[in-house]
């Protein structure tokens, strides 16, 4: 079969002792758009990350396309109803990262708490004063886990060497899971109501668009923390920046944004057609906050270690394989 992987990184070497060496497997740099398509119309699987949004503009181009093997655990930037259409199959993987994203929540969050962007920032310039780099204690603050999947479980379990106390909303709550870790579910409101710092764990799905808004954060505390290594969308950005400037929120750590892919191509912000596809509003909000000294915006690089990216690239290969041999695994479409 011809398989094509987009976004490729040292990719090649852990495919290789799964047996698909007997198929045909080009490696591509660059994501798979509707401009590049046409080049990859022989493809029948194709393996992308999450900068490659797919869905039928791109599955007309590719009339051969039988699998897609996407390397993260959301999918939201593959179009399932388009898939589904045409009879095309998809995969994710889906628990890679999970220790992985939780140390990051902690990264971010100790950076903010220790303010330490800007003590580095200081001493490299040569200035030694400690004079409005006073941060806070993690322990014995409330930290709010919305989704207690298996990221949000990882959080929660490092919170506790913090001595936090946690809460947690989750629609399907793990009442095994609350005993062992010795935490509590509460309704979203109390979460919001109650938490020093709230970490957002949940994927991108209708009802979780936007599910951080003006009326939300109107109930959370005066300089609550807020963390995002889910999805950019999950946030309202336009309410979120009210919400730092009256001071509402303290800080915040985002290692997602929506309009993410988009940011990156400043120079094509007054292209009429970008202009079309994107929301430029958005976009003026992102490269707001990317200057704000209270927010920390990392490039979607939670998932990005050694051992993370050998478990997304074993899993695929895995997912690959057992679609070839009759027995698909992982499958979300």
């Amino acid at each position: 079969m011809k398989i094509f992987v987009f976004e490729v990184e040292n990719w090649l070497a852990s495919v290789s002792p799964i047996g698909l060496e007997s198929h045909e497997l080009i490696l591509v740099e660059g994501p798979l758009n509707a401009d590049n398509a046409h080049l990859y119309s022989e493809a029948e699987i194709v393996s992308v990350f999450v900068h490659s949004v797919l869905n039928k503009t791109i599955f007309e181009q590719m009339p051969n396309l039988q699998f897609i093997a996407t390397r993260s655990t959301g999918y939201d930037h593959v179009n399932c109803k388009d898939c589904a259409q045409r009879n095309i199959k998809v995969a994710n993987v889906p628990s890679y990262g999970a220790p992985t994203v939780a140390e990051h929540v902690f990264a971010m969050l100790l950076s903010l708490s220790h303010r330490m962007t800007e003590a580095v920032d200081r001493t490299r310039r040569g200035d030694f004063s400690s004079h409005g780099l006073r941060g806070f204690d993690l322990k014995g603050k409330t930290l709010g886990v919305i989704g207690t999947g298996s990221i949000g479980k990882y959080v929660i379990e490092i919170a506790g060497g913090f001595s936090m106390h946690v809460i947690a909303h989750d629609i399907a709550p793990n009442r095994s899971i609350a005993r062992q870790l010795g935490f509590d579910y509460v309704n979203l409101k109390v979460l919001l109501e109650t938490s020093d710092i709230i970490s957002l764990h949940v994927p991108l799905v209708s009802s979780t668009h936007h599910l951080i808004g003006p009326s939300e954060f109107n109930l959370m505390k005066d300089g609550v923390v807020l963390i995002n290594t889910a999805r950019g969308e999950i946030i309202d950005t336009n309410a979120l920046l009210r919400a730092l400037s009256d001071g509402k929120v303290a800080a915040a750590g985002l290692d997602v944004l929506p309009e993410e892919p988009a940011i990156r191509e400043e120079a094509e912000l007054l292209n009429s057609v970008f202009a079309r596809e994107h929301n430029l509003e958005t976009l003026l909000i992102n490269h707001i906050l990317l200057r704000m000294r209270n927010v920390i915006i990392t490039p979607h690089n939670a998932f990005n270690t050694v051992e993370a990216v050998q478990r997304i690239n074993d899993i695929t290969s895995h997912n690959i394989h057992s679609y070839i041999t009759g027995n698909p695994d992982n499958l979300v479409s």
